[in-house]
């Protein structure tokens, strides 16, 4: 059960043009803010249903309405990914598990994990990345320098964590919402969330531009 543990969400403020630029075309810039709006409102529902010592969104930008209660509200360090990763269990004095915002579909009962029975635990991502990662005994040093955003982050940084001796928990497979066929296949896991609305209402118009 994750009740000791400290849940943690990295994101980015939704704002046009700096977040799901991959998505740019087919949807335009705002409509890639909306929707990526409506994945973080889905993760942040999913983190607060799960039982939880603290939760805390690792933000870069500044909270909006789609905020709910019962988060604590920490910046992002500068640097790159591999660096905020690690500032972000370095704030943690227990066991952790951090996710992103690319995972709408995610569930309270994927996040209720058992950090009592295991060192690690680790989500990996159909893109090659990962969309999880729990440490029992939160340590920095095992996220620096892990290459991020490429077809082998996951594997590095599942090696990472054998490579230190933990014994490590894999948690399913799940596909992050990158680009356009990411975020119809990821709807359909998950069509009653605010992400699916949001795609759904998206739709026409950027299928309409999709032909042009």
């Amino acid at each position: 059960m994750t009740a000791g543990t400290t849940l943690l969400v990295i994101a980015k403020e939704p704002r046009p043009g700096r977040v799901k630029t991959r998505l740019t075309p087919p949807f335009t810039p705002v409509e890639a803010a909306a929707l990526a709006e409506a994945a973080l409102a889905d993760t942040l529902a999913a983190v607060a249903a799960t039982p939880a010592r603290r939760r805390v969104l690792v933000l870069d930008g500044a909270p909006g309405p789609w905020l709910p209660p019962g988060f604590d509200v920490v910046p992002q360090c500068p640097g790159g990914l591999d660096e905020r990763l690690a500032d972000a269990f370095a704030g943690c004095a227990g066991p952790a598990l951090l996710i992103g915002m690319d995972t709408p579909q995610v569930t309270p009962d994927l996040l209720d994990v058992d950090l009592d029975d295991h060192d690690a635990c680790f989500g990996p991502a159909e893109d090659g990345g990962f969309w999880a990662l729990g440490l029992a005994r939160p340590e920095p040093a095992l996220l620096r320098g892990v290459p991020m955003s490429t077809p082998v982050t996951g594997a590095v940084q599942r090696g990472r964590l054998l490579a230190a001796g933990l014994r490590v928990r894999d948690l399913p497979r799940l596909r992050d919402v990158d680009t356009a066929a990411d975020a119809r296949a990821v709807a359909a896991l998950a069509p009653h969330g605010r992400f699916a609305a949001r795609l759904a209402a998206c739709t026409p118009a950027a299928a309409r531009r999709a032909v042009r």
